[in-house]
């Protein structure tokens, strides 16, 4: 048997997530036959550790993005398929519906990792695929997370519909055809 280490603590507690299982830091260190300091130690405490978990699941939609387009049309598709991809995790809405203040603050805070990569990730794509956004790349690119955010967390912030393509229009409407 292996010893346990922090990448293993991180996908037990991925495979959790996916199941819907909480992740409760002392049950892990528990079956991980660990102390929760060295835990801790592994992969933070647990919103540090939930933060590497969803973007996991965030990240996927960046490194799998078929190339439709090219230029304010391919960033306007890929924030679509961000937010469909995003909306139709069953694990992601189970813990935006469970946790919503925790999931909120998660994903969307200058704290967030998961923020702050996407920022990352689209900072690059609108970098290859704008000449010159409507402004600085980062602020545009921050300003398209936005957006992606507005689209992914409506039922949380206004009771509405999730919706993909209202997401891609939008982005669409910012960086021009």
């Amino acid at each position: 048997m292996t010893r346990p280490d922090a990448l293993q603590a991180f996908r037990v507690a991925r495979t959790w997530f996916s199941h819907g299982r909480k992740i409760d830091m002392g049950e892990l260190a528990e079956e991980l036959g660990v102390g929760r300091a060295t835990l801790f130690r592994w992969v933070g405490n647990r919103d540090e550790l939930l933060g590497e978990i969803l973007w996991s699941l965030a990240e996927r939609v960046f490194d799998r993005q078929a190339r439709r387009g090219s230029g304010a049309e391919l960033v306007a598709n890929t924030v679509g398929d961000f937010v469909r991809t995003v909306n139709a995790d069953e694990a992601f809405r189970r813990f935006l519906r469970t946790e919503p203040e925790r999931a909120l603050r998660l994903l969307t805070t200058k704290a967030s990792v998961v923020q702050r990569r996407t920022i990352a990730k689209m900072a690059e794509l609108l970098a290859t695929e704008i000449g010159t956004p409507p402004l600085p790349v980062e602020d545009a690119a921050y300003l398209v997370v936005r957006i992606a955010e507005s689209f992914i967390y409506t039922d949380v912030i206004t009771g509405g519909e999730p919706d993909a393509d209202k997401a891609r229009q939008a982005v669409l409407a910012l960086l021009g055809p």
